[in-house]
């Protein structure tokens, strides 16, 4: 009986052991990315974005190059629960070739790294007042129609994201704009001064709100267009807001409107706008999604016109302005002095139908599309930093060069095994 026992034993941990290296110690992939920089700039922080949708059941990836760990992130675009993007941000000298080594482990967690950006979404609790200790994080928060008041319903009125260079808040209500935070040094901030720095905390060098936005476009917030003028997203069954990523090396956050009325005579439409801020960048890229065919519609998007502001125009996509004006009513110019800002925008031919001429409230763009998706860019600096352009001349100037990094990309060259 001992010696079957014995036998027993043994076959079942035999069995146990094919099983455990079968269902754990998968081996990893490996793979290479190459880039080649053919233009006539030197590159820093450029991003570089890997589809892994071939490969569902990778949960850790090591990027190299010449032996040295790059920081990466892992992102899961659609929540599914599978990965689908890998990211990577690279220094790549003009005429300078480089390969990045890949290795995908199918256990594990994501790899951990200093933080680039960030991003977060807090529930208002007004009971307590001790700034840090109120609210409560959420990921994704989803109103119906019916709640009237969505605007007081989060801290700062919305999500908020940042990288070490900008940090940028969304209205969570019809309007859903782009309101703007001017750094003075890098960094990031936004878990700290929650949008609202202290008195202290502006002595000792922290950012603030910069940009009064009222009902204008702020900073690039997408809008129907009824022939005329802009039209908000306001008659909407579900609106939703949520973080996908926030770092380390992008954030990713998203404004989902189920059931929008655009006008009367088409069905409710599902939109997606999702922003994507990468780290040591003051451009943000902007996706939107409609799930329906919207080619017999007419949208919009653009900037404020700062109060007396200059604009600045190529008239073939790339749309700017610098000037300066109080960051919100005047009747708390006391408290918030008068802030200088130079925005900019970049529309890509494929949507942009219209070039609208300046008016009082905005710098506009009239869009279509024919593939249910709209793409464009957006930037913006404070004149309030240290380390930015600092006068109308060079912010021009900087969005010249803006449009030629967009129009002249690193050539990237993905091989993974399987």
């Amino acid at each position: 009986m001992k010696r079957v026992y014995i036998l027993l034993v043994l076959g079942l941990l035999t069995k146990w052991a094919v099983f455990a290296q079968n269902s754990y110690q998968i081996a990893s992939q490996n793979g290479t990315v190459c880039l080649t920089n053919s233009s006539t700039l030197d590159r820093k922080d450029y991003p570089v974005v890997v589809s892994i949708k071939d490969y569902p059941d990778v949960q850790q990836v090591k990027v190299t190059l010449d032996g040295k760990e790059i920081p990466s992130q892992l992102d899961d675009l659609d929540r599914d629960g599978f990965y689908d993007e890998l990211c990577f941000l690279v220094d790549i000298k003009k005429g300078e070739k480089q390969e990045y080594k890949i290795e995908m482990m199918e256990y594990g967690e994501p790899r951990q790294y200093n933080p680039r950006t960030f991003a977060e979404i807090m529930l208002r609790n007004p009971k307590i007042k001790e700034k840090n200790k109120h609210d409560l994080y959420l990921s994704e928060i989803t109103a119906t129609q019916d709640l009237k008041d969505q605007y007081h319903l989060l801290h700062h009125h919305g999500v908020a994201f940042e990288s070490e260079l900008i940090a940028i808040r969304i209205y969570f209500d019809k309007r859903q704009t782009l309101d703007l935070y001017g750094k003075k040094n890098k960094g990031l901030e936004v878990k700290e001064t929650q949008f609202y720095p202290t008195k202290e905390q502006k002595a000792a060098g922290f950012g603030d709100d910069v940009l009064w936005v009222g009902n204008t476009f702020g900073l690039g917030a997408l809008r129907g267009w009824d022939g005329n003028e802009p039209t908000m997203i306001e008659d909407v069954m579900h609106r939703t807001q949520r973080i996908i990523a926030t770092g380390p090396v992008r954030t990713i956050v998203e404004l989902e409107d189920r059931g929008w009325k655009i006008n009367e005579n088409m069905p409710r439409v599902n939109t997606t706008i999702r922003y994507t801020l990468y780290g040591g960048h003051r451009d943000i890229d902007v996706d939107v999604f409609f799930n329906r065919d919207v080619s017999a519609q007419l949208f919009s998007t653009g900037i404020i016109n700062v109060k007396g502001s200059e604009e600045f125009t190529d008239h073939k996509g790339v749309r700017g302005c610098w000037g300066t004006a109080f960051p919100s009513s005047e009747k708390d110019s006391v408290d918030h002095p008068r802030e200088t800002v130079g925005l900019g925008i970049y529309v890509p031919d494929k949507y942009r139908m219209k070039e609208v001429d300046a008016n009082k409230d905005n710098y506009a763009y009239i869009l279509n599309t024919q593939d249910q998706h709209i793409s464009y860019k957006l930037v913006y600096t404070s004149a309030n930093e240290t380390f930015g352009p600092g006068s109308k001349e060079k912010w021009f100037g900087y969005l010249k060069g803006w449009r030629k990094e967009i129009e002249t990309p690193v050539e990237v060259s993905v091989n993974m095994g399987r």
